[in-house]
């Protein structure tokens, strides 16, 4: 069987087609609690413990005696942190989607946590063990997706197209879409996928649009995600659709590693991060530093992470608390830091910029971090703090018109963060007169992959 796989940023889907349903009727699978969205996300007891996971769950023999001997030192390893915490082969170690954000928040700081690792694939200067550190988080969430998947379908899944970005990263960008591809495909094979085809994910966004089509168009596909923007120029309708070779018909393209998670950086530094301290001053009459500031909610890079939790920044802190007019405020950041509640922060970011759609002002919650501390955010305050990336995302779009080199009959906008009424302002503002469609924001991707799954292993 075959299926597309959006193994995304913000969240995972799988798209089939039932063979007892109309041939071009798509199917998204549910994944999470009855739900074909499920978040990107993982959690494991301890972090050593999701080698161990992955072994155990590699279902082709010989591609598991194979990463057993990869990872010889890294299982021993795992084996005494297993005596050592007395794990049970039968206890569960590793959850993903809503069940990893329900062991993080019960406890937030123990095990290991993780949001959106399709941000880290891309990361230049990775060594070897970072790299296969990624493999596994990422083999590890594709193997549960897929037996969530199977159990619901009841068969295996053994082909699949899954989603990419233009670019993982801005900059070394062969270099890092190479490693990226790698990792994915590693993983997809370790899971059990027998064949692995990638497709750019504005296509696959723009393939499920095409379906709707009666007449040719020059398309701008719009795809606003959760880690990357991506835009493509691309000629669709009833002249292309059937094409399994579509390349004269990809008339420009572009993409960045911007999008839904930057903008909750920004909106959690500019909105939340006051509260911490960040905009106070030293005792000398300079501004307090902001770099731990930005890394704490620098959710979607490695670097930044890693930065945020060294013995290098809680010694910096402790200095600060001595120079700063206010210290209640750096301890209650540091309070944030110890507890590992900064995962927690970046998502009362992002559900304040979602319920801003419709809201002009809404007030945030945060007794996970002290009891009776919230504060109010507006409209504008968004609209400023996420002016930079939103700039990015109109570039990207010009640059594909600008490669084309023609206008588009129209745009089709799609991807989680494209439903923020700013975004929409902005690609109207842009666009001028052109045609605005709205995709299903959150679908679309899966259901294009299926659709070339289809064209490719049917």
């Amino acid at each position: 069987m075959f299926a597309g796989f959006d193994f995304g940023t913000s969240n995972c889907a799988i798209g089939t087609i039932v063979s007892n349903t109309d041939s071009n009727a798509v199917t998204l699978v549910p994944l999470d609690q009855g739900r074909a969205f499920m978040p990107s996300t993982l959690y494991a007891l301890e972090r050593e413990l999701i080698c161990d996971f992955v072994a155990h769950h590699i279902p082709d023999e010989q591609n598991q005696a194979d990463y057993i001997s990869l990872r010889k030192p890294l299982l021993a390893q795992a084996q005494r942190v297993r005596n050592d915490y007395d794990i049970q082969r039968s206890d569960e170690i590793v959850f993903v989607g809503n069940e990893a954000f329900d062991q993080y928040l019960s406890m937030p700081e123990e095990g290991y946590f993780i949001k959106s690792p399709k941000s880290f694939l891309g990361a230049s200067g990775l060594r070897p063990e970072f790299v296969h550190f990624f493999e596994d988080i990422i083999t590890a969430m594709m193997q549960s997706i897929k037996r969530r998947a199977e159990q619901q379908l009841g068969q295996p899944i053994e082909q699949t197209v899954i989603g990419r970005p233009i670019n993982f990263q801005g900059l070394n960008a062969e270099e890092s879409n190479r490693q990226a591809i790698d990792i994915l495909t590693v993983s997809a094979k370790r899971a059990g996928f027998k064949d692995v085809e990638f497709l750019f994910e504005p296509l696959a966004a723009g393939f499920d649009f095409e379906k709707r089509l009666h007449e040719n168009k020059t398309v701008l596909v719009v795809d606003i995600g959760g880690g990357t923007s991506d835009c493509a120029m691309v000629k669709m309708g009833p002249a292309h659709c059937n094409k399994t070779e579509r390349e004269d018909d990809f008339l420009g393209h572009s993409g960045e590693r911007v999008g839904g998670n930057d903008l909750d950086i920004q909106l959690a530094n500019k909105a939340l991060m006051p509260l911490f301290g960040m905009n106070s001053m030293l005792k000398n009459g300079l501004p307090m530093p902001t770099s731990a500031y930005w890394d704490a909610v620098c959710i979607n890079d490695a670097g930044a992470q890693a930065n945020f939790n060294s013995q290098r920044t809680s010694e910096s802190l402790k200095r600060l608390l001595l120079d700063t007019t206010e210290p209640q405020l750096l301890k209650r950041f540091m309070h944030l830091r110890d507890e590992k509640l900064n995962y927690q922060l970046a998502r009362s970011a992002e559900h304040s910029k979602i319920a801003l759609s419709d809201n002009s002002l809404v007030n945030v919650p945060l007794a996970y971090i002290e009891e009776s501390l919230a504060c109010d955010i507006t409209v504008k305050q968004l609209e400023q703090a996420i002016e930079q990336p939103l700039a990015s995302m109109v570039a990207l779009m010009k640059e594909a018109v600008a490669q084309a080199g023609t206008s588009p009959d129209l745009v089709y906008v799609t991807g989680g963060s494209a439903k923020s009424p700013l975004i929409r302002a902005a690609i109207q503002q842009a666009m001028g007169d052109v045609e605005i469609v709205d995709g299903d924001h959150f679908g679309s991707v899966a259901a294009g992959l299926t659709v070339w799954a289809k064209n490719l292993f049917s």
